[in-house]
């Protein structure tokens, strides 16, 4: 009967060594490799940041795009209104006066949410990532001085 390997004591890897007891190259090693995933994250966070700008752009032209249809037809029934005035069927032109008006309405409603949505969409640059990055580049400096 034999007794099972000790299970890769021997295939360990030695913890990193502390920065106290590193050497020049084994630091500058940990250097390269936390830069490469600090500029690695700060991408991943510019295009997250990107993609909901650019949802929130194509929400608020698309509630534009609603708005100008809306007042499109609005204008429309604007048109059949006067047309229905002057042939003075009185509850003809008074019902789509009245369906005007409504469609205006709505027309406005969306153009403002669209509005609203555009601009909290814009500028369409990752703001948080670029001031992250900056941040980031501003606390390398300062521990390259001390």
């Amino acid at each position: 009967m034999t007794t099972p390997p000790t299970g890769g004591a021997s295939r360990a890897t030695p913890p990193p060594p502390t920065t106290e007891e590193a050497s020049t190259g084994q630091l500058i090693s940990q250097l390269t490799e936390q830069v490469s995933r600090l500029v690695r994250d700060e991408a991943r966070l510019a295009q997250a940041e990107m993609t909901q700008k650019a949802k929130r752009l194509g929400t608020g032209a698309g509630l534009f795009g609603g708005a100008g249809l809306f007042g499109f037809l609005g204008l429309c029934v604007l048109v059949a209104t006067f047309v229905l005035l002057l042939d003075l069927v009185l509850p003809a032109w008074l019902a789509a006066l009245i369906v005007a008006v409504v469609l205006f309405a709505v027309a406005g409603v969306l153009a403002l949410i669209g509005k609203k949505d555009v601009q909290q969409g814009t500028p369409p640059v990752p703001t948080e990532a670029i001031a992250s990055t900056k941040a980031d580049i501003a606390t390398v400096k300062e521990s390259a001085r001390r």
